[in-house]
């Protein structure tokens, strides 16, 4: 088969930015944790045990020296916790989460009803609905335009998951303008996820198949295993070659290849190579 890879695809600079604080700080420290699995990618957290980092699941588990808050960011009370327990704090909050969580305490202190666009569970949504209902009285999360409660009034603000794909923001933007609200719009999507995102769907239109790798846990992961379902059917997301099937590319010509935000590149390079043999 001829494999065609993403143009844009694997770890981005939050998620490298997070292994190299997280690592630096594994040789300077005498015991090392971080607040939650680091990124969304069970084989690097894995790695990172292997090395003596281990993680604490809540503040009240921090029995380190130095604790590493994770890329997806936390909730204000949960930083008051951590800072509370006297550990060294490493911050590898990704940057892009940290502008999307000061433009939600913002929008909340100027008084608006903030709605968050994104997924309720996901670790980064739950800590931009905490930054904006500290500093405002009202927060929505919606995943789709379905999900707007019908009160929503006026002043509003909107931000978003910073792997959310871009036609989910404006769809709930829509239904806002729809009902004749005038919602202030912070686009906090990534331009990371975007550039993934879009990559991957001009492979997807060239080839028989897709292979997306990344974690199952991973948000912007499956992102991009759905846009390329709806393109090709023959799309797989994995997290390892050893889930790879040779069965599964029969009869294909052309394999396409990306990967998630919290993928790095010798996991890509691993599944390539067995892509070859076929």
């Amino acid at each position: 088969m001829k494999i065609i890879m993403a143009a844009y695809a694997g770890a981005c600079y939050g998620v490298k930015r997070a292994l190299d604080l997280t690592n630096e700080a594994a040789e300077k420290a005498h015991s090392v944790q971080t607040l939650g699995p680091l990124i969304h990618n069970p084989q690097v957290v894995a790695g990172l045990e292997r090395k003596g980092v281990s993680v604490a699941d809540t503040p009240k588990d921090i029995s380190s020296d130095c604790i590493v808050i994770r890329s997806h960011g936390v909730t204000p009370d949960v930083m008051k916790q951590v800072k509370e327990s006297g550990a060294t704090i490493v911050d590898a909050t990704c940057p892009h989460v940290m502008r999307a969580q000061k433009a939600a305490a913002r929008m909340g202190s100027e008084g608006r009803t903030v709605v968050v666009v994104g997924e309720a569970h996901h670790p980064e949504v739950q800590g931009l609905v905490a930054w904006a209902r500290q500093a405002g009285h009202r927060v929505v999360v919606a995943s789709r335009a379905k999900d707007l409660p019908q009160d929503l009034s006026d002043p509003i603000g909107v931000v978003v998951q910073t792997t959310q794909m871009q036609q989910k923001l404006d769809e709930v933007v829509d239904e806002l303008q729809r009902r004749g609200l005038h919602p202030e719009v912070k686009d906090t999507i990534c331009a990371a996820t975007s550039q993934r995102q879009n990559a991957a769907r001009k492979v997807a239109h060239e080839v028989d198949a897709m292979v997306i790798i990344g974690g199952h846990n991973s948000s912007n992961t499956t992102r991009l295993f759905e846009i390329c379902k709806q393109i090709v059917p023959k799309s797989f997301q994995i997290e390892t070659a050893s889930e790879l099937n040779p069965k599964d590319f029969e009869g294909c010509q052309t394999v396409g290849v990306t990967a998630g935000a919290s993928t790095p590149d010798n996991e890509i390079e691993e599944v390539v190579d067995v892509l070859k043999t076929y």
